[in-house]
């Protein structure tokens, strides 16, 4: 009877899994797939492969969309963003970790709070009306900033993986006569590589597939718009007619470079994530 409860729950597992993964790849699919069709065939749905093979979609996609402008809008957006998440939530996990200060419950208790409470987009008029004061609204640099906020996720993480690392560490370095600050710079930060991968592939993710913001933010120049709200415009062409498979070549081109990097850092993604989990 024990070794039937062990297979039926191995059974269940592995269908848990398998339904999870179906989930999970079959929006790449259909994009990549639906990329290919003709429209009609796209809007009728009714054919799970295409009849013919239009790769010709993608060659529109490029000439309607002025891709390599914004797929550079994109780039440098995310690599931004990435550099500032990486300082900010080292710094801050370093502080939090290893300090104790009046307050410091109070705002480990904010950004857990944050976590799981989104303004959404009640929050884009402060913060465009933010950025404009500060003459940040031409440019990337402030959809940059905004877009950095929301660290919780990061920080937690950067401070899980450095409760893990020897106090004993920080001691010594400040016996040796190191400030504060050199203290994270020689002695944390190189340590925090593992932790610090996972934070980069987290928030370079977020920023290449962010669109509300972006959008809202890249009204007034939509030469500043990054990729996946310069996809969305292809859905109409000229002549206002829905073109769905222009659109979704399009979301394929705008997807795949965060599936390659994905598919080259897997093993440090992973790896950085299970760092932390066990301290000691």
């Amino acid at each position: 009877m024990e070794k039937i409860f062990k297979a039926a729950a191995q059974t269940l597992k592995w269908l848990f899994i398998l339904i999870m993964v179906a989930f999970t790849l079959y929006p790449v699919f259909y994009t990549l797939v639906g990329s290919l069709k003709t429209n009609a065939e796209l809007i009728s749905g009714s054919t799970l492969l295409p009849s013919r093979w239009m790769f010709s979609n993608y060659s529109a996609a490029f000439r309607q969309g002025n891709f390599m402008q914004y797929t550079w809008n994109s780039v440098y957006l995310s690599a931004i963003v990435t550099v500032l998440a990486l300082i900010t939530s080292s710094l801050t996990g370093y502080v939090l970790a290893r300090h104790e200060f009046p307050g410091r419950k109070l705002l480990l208790g904010m950004h857990l709070a944050f976590m799981f409470v989104s303004l959404g987009a009640v929050s884009l008029y402060p913060q465009y009306r933010l950025m404009h004061s500060l003459g940040l609204t031409g440019n990337l640099l402030g959809l940059a900033l905004v877009l950095t906020g929301g660290q919780g996720t990061n920080i937690f993480l950067t401070i899980g993986f450095i409760k893990t690392l020897p106090k004993e560490l920080d001691e010594a370095a400040l016996i040796d006569g190191c400030s504060f600050f050199r203290v994270y710079w020689n002695v944390i930060l190189p340590l925090l590589r593992p932790i610090l991968g996972v934070v980069a592939l987290f928030t370079f993710r977020t920023a290449w597939n962010d669109y509300i913001t972006s959008f809202v933010f890249t009204m007034s120049n939509p030469l500043l718009k990054p990729l996946t709200v310069a996809v969305v415009s292809l859905r109409y062409s000229a002549n206002a007619a829905a073109e769905w498979n222009i659109m979704t070549a399009g979301a394929s081109i705008a997807l795949l470079p965060v599936l390659i990097l994905y598919c080259f850092t897997r093993k440090q993604f992973i790896s950085g994530l299970t760092a932390g989990s066990v301290k000691g």
